[in-house]
């Protein structure tokens, strides 16, 4: 009896990666993490969380005008169980507007 070839196993199709996604709290878009800005709710405040690795509960906005503009006022307090301080209002405004014209600059 002959011997019989050996056959390869079926080569797999390559994995892709998982890209987490997430809700912009005032356009209700889904798209990836690395397209939105974090905001985290601490003890001492709301803060914007680049890196998306502080403690806290967090809500995601894009940082078009049309998006955080309403966000801020409306969405973000709701979604972030909180009452949003002047303080907190002023910080991320800023933040959002000097992201804003970071982003207008590179194009």
């Amino acid at each position: 009896m002959p011997k019989q070839k050996a056959v390869p196993p079926p080569k797999q199709a390559p994995r892709h990666r998982h890209i987490p996604q997430r809700t912009c709290v005032a356009c209700r878009q889904v798209q990836a993490t690395s397209t939105l800005v974090r905001l985290v709710r601490t003890p001492e405040g709301v803060f914007p969380d680049e890196k998306g690795k502080r403690p806290g509960r967090g809500a995601y906005l894009h940082s078009r005008p049309e998006c955080w503009q309403p966000g801020i006022e409306k969405n973000l307090p709701h979604a972030l169980n909180t009452t949003l301080t002047e303080a907190d209002k002023q910080r991320l405004t800023e933040y959002f507007a000097a992201k804003s014209a970071d982003d207008d600059s590179v194009k």
